[in-house]
């Protein structure tokens, strides 16, 4: 049968951009979520006005805007990178915001206990407070991840042939709409479980990390 195989073509496709889009969106979400941490309003600035860009419009509009109107003022981009490219900053606008406040809640006794030790800041960034703030970032991360795997969906609205857009065709083909919309739900959930499973993990294990900073204070 031809539609399993197109089914699975699209599932990597699908694979593909969640994990390109994953990079970018870590990438962006930790230079922006520390650059807003920053004591110049000058830096701060900037990056406060893209994230409030991104949590405060739609992703589905960003992917039009970026796919049809930039092309209208010279500037084209193909499907591929455009959908990855606006599903990497839509979700690092909510990964700074994770980041940020991880960091933030990170006691500034940590900050000051560095500095006794004539420690520079990037040293007490990088050898205090991100070890401590990198597992309170586990959880959220860890369910953005998951939301991202399903926003892939959004990419087939500019012809990339990822899972959704393979399964509108085949249906367009075929016929047969509950069958292959149904084998396309579980398509989606066989992927979604393994992040699902590891998110447990993860929340249990940062669970575990609180409680023990709970009972060493």
């Amino acid at each position: 049968m031809r539609i399993a195989p197109a089914l699975g073509r699209g599932a990597l496709v699908s694979i593909e951009v969640a994990l390109v889009s994953a990079v970018g969106a870590l990438l962006i979400g930790f230079v922006t979520g520390l650059a807003r941490l920053s004591p110049h309003w000058y830096v701060r600035l900037p990056f406060v006005a893209y994230v409030e860009l991104f949590r405060s419009t739609s992703s589905l509009v960003q992917i039009f805007y970026f796919f049809y109107v930039l092309p209208l003022v010279g500037i084209r981009l193909d499907a591929f990178l455009t959908g990855t490219l606006v599903l990497s900053l839509n979700f690092g606008a909510y990964v700074s915001e994770v980041v940020r406040s991880a960091v933030q809640s990170v006691s500034p006794g940590q900050w000051q206990a560095g500095v006794a030790l004539n420690m520079q800041r990037a040293q007490i960034f990088r050898r205090i407070i991100l070890p401590q703030a990198f597992p309170v970032m586990l959880p959220a991360l860890g369910n953005y991840a998951l939301e991202l795997l399903k926003a892939t969906s959004l990419v087939s609205l500019i012809t990339i042939t990822e899972l959704t857009f393979a399964g509108s065709q085949l249906v367009q083909f075929y016929g047969r709409p509950t069958t292959i919309y149904l084998a396309v739900f579980m398509i989606y959930l066989v992927m979604a479980l393994p992040l699902v499973a590891l998110n447990h993990h993860i929340e249990r294990r940062a669970g575990g990390v609180w409680q023990g900073k709970v009972r060493d204070k």
